[in-house]
Formats: C-alpha cells, structure tokens, sequence
C-alpha cells in the first residue's frame, strides 16, 4: 500500500500509521479514512478509524468536518459487516473527549458487542462514560454549529 501523502507530524504515531510509515496492518482505507485493530481491545471487535489528516481530537472538528465524520462512522460499519457481526445495533462508537485521548490525533473508536464488554471498557467506552462522545452526538452537534452561522 502506498502512503496516503497526508501531512505527517513527525511525533504522531497515527500519523504514521495513516501513511504507512509502521508496520500495522490497515484493515481497510480510502483517500479520507484508515482502519486497524486497537492494541488494548475493549470489546471481542475493537476498531479505530483515523483520519488521514491531523486533526488533534473531536474537540477540534467544525462542521466542515461532517463529511469525515461520516465516512469515519460508515467505514465503522464496514468494518463491522466485513467482520460479521451481526447485532449491529449493540455497538459503541465514539470519541474520547481530551485529556483523556490516549493518541493526540483524531480517532473513531468502534467496538461490539457493547453488550459484551468488561466493567473495565464499559468506564472506558460506555454510555455512562463521561469522556466518550458518541459519533452520532459528535455529528449531532456539528450539525447544530453549521445552522448557527
């Protein structure tokens, strides 16, 4: 796979990782978006989408960024199927809100079954969560901030 010709911040990993500048394996890209396993699962699927753009976190997106959000969550859903899960309504797919991103670029965690996960990654990725933002409220409230202009 060639690199994706993204900007690259030399101390991002992920950044790396978009331009395939490491040796993780891409289970699925496109010009926008690229997909790979996470290294600490909180669920039997764990998955993360990252922009090939730097994008710091979700806190940084405007709502010019729909579009990418979009194709994050639709590659999440991709990824899903192509993985067969099957319930595709017992899923979380969010955002963690900064300080508590472990990687300082923008990145779509996509995780199921939801209803599966440990009290561990229920802290981490679940609804009572106070640090994950779902990809849905994240498009919400862009949506919201486009209309306000």
């Amino acid at each position: 796979m060639e690199p994706q010709g993204a900007p690259v911040q030399d101390d991002c990993k992920f950044c790396h990782i978009a331009n395939n500048l490491t040796d993780t394996e891409i289970l699925m890209s496109d010009c926008e978006v690229v997909c790979f396993r996470d290294l600490k699962p909180g669920a039997t699927h764990h998955y993360l989408i990252i922009s090939n753009k730097h994008i710091d976190n979700c806190m940084k997106l405007q709502p010019d960024h729909i579009k990418l959000v979009e194709q994050m969550k639709d590659m999440g859903m991709r990824i899903l199927q192509m993985n067969n899960v099957s319930d595709l309504d017992d899923i979380r797919m969010g955002f963690h809100v900064p300080p508590f991103s472990s990687v300082p670029h923008l990145h779509l965690h996509v995780l199921a079954p939801g209803s599966q996960m440990s009290h561990k990654s229920m802290l981490r990725y679940g609804p009572q969560s106070h640090w994950f933002i779902t990809v849905d409220n994240v498009l919400s409230q862009l949506k919201t901030q486009g209309k306000v202009k």
